[in-house]
């Protein structure tokens, strides 16, 4: 760790604000989230279709409005919709202690939505403007920030909840309160090249739409990233889905999926910059991506070995045939992460020439966010197909040559040179 806070002091203030930023986005959203359909469920005794519909209604509008708030960023400036969004996020996690009808507990869940929508592409875009060349190690940072705020924010909402969930509610808000404050104060003012142009209007906006549509190597670069995110949201899906099935809904199931996300967040947080670091001296960066994209379909290699192993009937050979395969596929997921990861957020850069940045950043995560939607309703049904027909390799197998053809598919854009393109590293313009 001496090492990461060594190299965020090695960038101008900017970019540390925009780093410790997103450790505290995630420290608020993640001691709050994880207890939330339990608070509907429990607390205020809501229908299970309706504790799914308010959680919905939070991912539709955070998903579906990223293009939009990646569009207002590249016109009113990056840091605008930072701080709006921050705001917004602390009225919608204050509301959502203090309300119980379903109108007002919608509304609350899609204002968090929207208020990522808002904050997230414009921080990527901020972040690889003042980073300039550096910009890989900068989002090599940016990933370690981003998994400890993941690590740190359920342990504190479990402190928090055990009082009272409305308590966890409203120290999240205060904690984006505070964000909001700090950045208002400290965060200088940028904007991406869009801002300020006389075209403004709802014509302006669907040519840059129609412009960002037409870098078909960004469009073919973004088709074959989803598989990743398919991929990493295994470990929120079906890997703890595993760890249940052979370990059971006890103790020991609830360590085992706990070690899940800690081998997962602990590994990018210890080794994030020294396999960027690596990276960066041996493989050009489509290679980089490609061998991450494999690294991540080979992460489901030990649960299609352990398949094919006859399952204990109780005991320790069958909390290690529960525990083991996920936890060293969640691993392996991290590191096929930390490999992609960087290079990832460079390559958009890239691919966008520096012009509507926050914008490609919109659109780019639109699309993985209606990836992950699709990917875990196939990944759902094949769980399902596998349990009822006693094919329990088949959804590993099927994870598996995802990422082995999306980490080709990336080889051959790379060998074509298609995410090779890109102008000098992004200019920041003071607002």
């Amino acid at each position: 760790m001496k090492e990461v806070l060594r190299q965020a002091r090695s960038y101008d203030r900017s970019v540390q604000l925009l780093l410790l930023n997103q450790f505290t986005i995630n420290l608020g959203f993640y001691m709050l989230m994880p207890y939330l359909a339990q608070h509907l469920s429990g607390t205020l005794g809501l229908a299970g279709w309706t504790v799914g519909l308010v959680l919905g209604v939070r991912n539709f509008s955070q998903q579906g409005m990223f293009l939009l708030g990646g569009t207002l960023a590249d016109r009113l400036g990056y840091k605008p919709l930072i701080v709006a969004g921050c705001l917004l996020r602390t009225v919608g996690f204050a509301a959502l202690g203090l309300v119980d009808s379903l109108p007002a507990l919608l509304a609350a869940s899609a204002a968090t939505g929207l208020a990522g929508a808002l904050f997230n592409p414009a921080v990527r875009a901020y972040l690889a403007a003042d980073a300039g060349e550096r910009r890989v190690e900068a989002f090599a940072l940016f990933n370690v920030f981003y998994q400890a705020g993941i690590l740190l924010g359920p342990l504190v909402g479990m402190v928090l909840t055990g009082l009272d969930f409305k308590v966890t509610c409203l120290v999240s808000a205060a904690v984006f309160a505070l964000l909001s404050a700090v950045q208002i104060r400290a965060l200088p003012a940028r904007r991406g090249d869009a801002g300020g142009r006389a075209s403004e209007g709802r014509e302006g906006v669907l040519r840059q739409w129609r412009e960002v549509l037409a870098n078909r190597p960004f469009v073919l670069f973004s088709g074959a990233m989803i598989g990743s995110y398919v991929l990493s949201f295994q470990v929120y899906l079906a890997l703890p889905l595993e760890v249940r099935r052979l370990g059971g809904n006890g103790e020991f199931g609830t360590v085992a999926v706990a070690l899940l996300f800690a081998a997962s967040g602990l590994g990018t947080i210890f080794g994030q910059t020294k396999v960027t670091a690596w990276c960066r001296a041996r493989l050009a960066q489509g290679q980089a991506l490609a061998w991450g994209l494999t690294a991540m379909g080979l992460a489901f290699v030990p649960l299609l070995a352990a398949s094919a192993v006859p399952v204990p009937g109780e005991g320790v050979g069958r909390w290690a045939l529960a525990a083991g395969p996920p936890v060293l596929a969640a691993l392996l997921l991290a590191l096929g992460t930390m490999v992609t990861y960087p290079f990832e957020m460079d390559t958009i850069v890239r691919l966008s020439g520096n012009r509507l940045v926050a914008t490609h950043y919109g659109l780019y995560n639109t699309l993985c966010g209606v990836g992950i939607t699709v990917g875990n309703l196939l990944t759902g049904a094949a769980l399902d197909t596998a349990r009822a027909a006693g094919l329990s390799a088949l959804p590993w197998l099927a994870l598996t040559v995802l990422g082995l053809a999306c980490g080709a598919a990336l080889y051959g854009l790379h060998r074509t040179g298609r995410i090779a393109a890109g102008g000098p590293a992004a200019r920041p313009v003071t607002a």
